[in-house]
């Protein structure tokens, strides 16, 4: 079953902070914030949130359809995927832009600061998702703002369940334009801070938002795990102890990929979400987003 994911292709310059921003940013001066962070590692990789999702994906044995932009300088970008076999007849270049490219700070504490410049993902919305009989399933990442509304329109339209994932794309939408997202999508995937802004937008509280025709949404908690809510009730999912923490970026897209991997198969959203944890464990120890390897043997896959 192909899966496709709707989302940015991205160059991401990660950098890391061997301190605190706590110590550093004094809450009683932010409105005349000011501050440098000295940043002695650097390191630029392929990212962006649909990439990322389809690599982990890729690795689990399943078939990433990308739905994406790529800039003029987006040629690697697309070699790499080539090279993994992803079907790519719906990348397509924005010659007179730069691919989106990502600045992220990391401190010790893997808390992160990330500058986004969206570059050829604001003209994602070119793209048109027509029905496909080869695509059974779905997912709405972090995109340009007229690509992820027309996009759910898209797939709705087409009968193609899908996972609505908002991620930091969250906070362009309304309450309205957030429920309406909810109303079209099969499930709903979300972190706690963002769980928390998408009920404080729609009113409702995620046990209400599940009392719908959604197939389930689930809270990620980062380490602690997951909370999957069906029909109002929480099923807890624990989180997978990492070998080592080393690197979070990219670890909530490892998890989408190990999600869309079990919902791909058939199987229920609670075993579907425990791969996923698996999934995120092994990417944060490694550096970067696509820089691990998965054994599918060991993972029963």
């Amino acid at each position: 079953m192909s899966v496709l994911i709707c989302g940015s292709l991205a160059f991401d310059t990660i950098t890391t902070f061997p301190g605190r921003f706590a110590q550093q940013i004094l809450p009683e001066q932010v409105h005349i914030l000011n501050v440098s962070f000295l940043v002695p590692s650097l390191r630029r990789e392929f990212g962006g949130c649909a990439g990322n999702i389809a690599y982990s994906l890729h690795q689990l044995g399943g078939a990433p359809v990308v739905m994406a932009t790529l800039g003029s300088d987006g040629l690697p970008y697309r070699q790499r995927m080539q090279h993994w076999g992803v079907r790519m007849d719906h990348v397509r270049t924005v010659d007179d832009s730069y691919t989106a490219q990502a600045i992220i700070i990391t401190d010790q504490d893997n808390n992160q600061i990330t500058a986004f410049h969206p570059g050829a993902m604001q003209q994602a919305h070119i793209q048109r998702i027509e029905a496909d009989p080869s695509i059974k399933l779905a997912i709405i990442a972090p995109d340009g703002r007229d690509a992820m509304i027309q996009h759910a329109e898209q797939l709705q339209a087409a009968g193609i369940p899908f996972v609505f994932d908002p991620g930091q794309g969250l906070p362009m939408f309304d309450g309205d334009e957030l429920k309406r997202f909810v109303s079209q999508a099969t499930w709903v995937a979300v972190n706690d801070y963002e769980g928390k802004m998408l009920a404080e937008r729609t009113g409702q509280s995620l046990a209400e938002l599940s009392k719908s025709h959604l197939k389930g949404l689930i809270e990620t908690l980062g380490a602690d795990g997951c909370n999957v809510w069906i029909q109002g009730e929480k099923t807890h999912v624990p989180g997978v102890k990492a070998a080592a923490v080393v690197d979070p970026t990219g670890c909530g897209d490892a998890f989408r990929g190990g999600l869309l991997y079990g919902l791909s198969q058939g199987w229920d959203l609670v075993k579907s979400v425990a791969l996923a944890n698996r999934i995120g464990a092994i990417k944060i120890a490694a550096a970067g987003p696509q820089n691990y390897t998965l054994d599918r043997a060991a993972l029963g896959v």
